[in-house]
């Protein structure tokens, strides 16, 4: 729904894809659609629900002829079962592929800290989706989720200088001081200015995985789970 998030998403696939020729890269159906409700907002009540506006857009493309479904934004995975109930063909969980790599890659590392906006964190998803699969996550305090929603609206203004990457840094190491041994990049803003090399443990990008799911299941490697 972040108008940069879905063109970097879009660029990522096509650069991961394998493709000697136009006709080798994969089909892909997008809803640009930067007007659906603030998630934050629409979690904590305090604005209107995105579920029916992200159900439509699903019909939509499942209507032109997708045969899955994914979404680019980490909050708006609360709204997963209105758009299960909404369509007839899968829908792939960037939480949920975040997950599998944990457990492939990472399965030493128990705690797992999750920089993520508030609306993500408030509706639990991956605290929750950690829990099921046997990892503890490791949140911010209040003073800590505040300064990064702060930085989160500054990185949405392209704001990505070294004072705001300084900060999202000593943000994702007060979850490394508080015992996360890997941390999850639970925003797609996130690694606008956030890279891997900058932390002494491994960060993970929900969208880069996602990529990877994309790919993989279009060309028949994996096979989407079905609800």
């Amino acid at each position: 729904m972040g108008p940069k998030t879905t063109i970097d998403f879009l660029a990522k696939v096509i650069r991961e894809t394998d493709a000697a020729t136009d006709q080798e890269h994969l089909h892909l159906l997008i809803d640009h659609n930067p007007v659906v409700p603030d998630r934050t907002d629409a979690i904590s009540g305090k604005g209107e629900s995105a579920g029916p506006h992200l159900a439509r857009m699903a019909q939509n493309l499942e209507s032109g002829g997708a045969d899955f479904l994914v979404l680019t934004c980490n909050s708006a995975h609360a709204y997963q079962s209105d758009i299960e109930h909404a369509t007839s063909i899968p829908f792939i969980s960037m939480v949920g592929e975040v997950m599998g790599v944990l457990a492939d890659r990472f399965s030493s590392r128990r705690r797992v800290g999750v920089m993520a906006a508030r609306g993500c964190l408030d509706a639990g998803l991956y605290q929750t989706a950690l829990e099921a699969v046997g990892f503890e996550a490791v949140v911010w305090r209040e003073p800590e989720l505040e300064l990064f929603t702060l930085l989160l609206e500054q990185i949405k203004a392209d704001d990505v200088s070294q004072s705001v990457v300084e900060q999202v840094k000593s943000l994702a190491q007060s979850l490394i001081d508080d015992g996360a041994q890997v941390v999850i990049a639970g925003c797609a803003e996130i690694p606008r200015v956030l890279e891997d090399e900058m932390l002494r443990v491994p960060l993970l990008n929900p969208c880069d995985i996602l990529v990877d799911g994309v790919i993989d299941y279009s060309l028949g490697v994996r096979s989407p789970s079905f609800r």
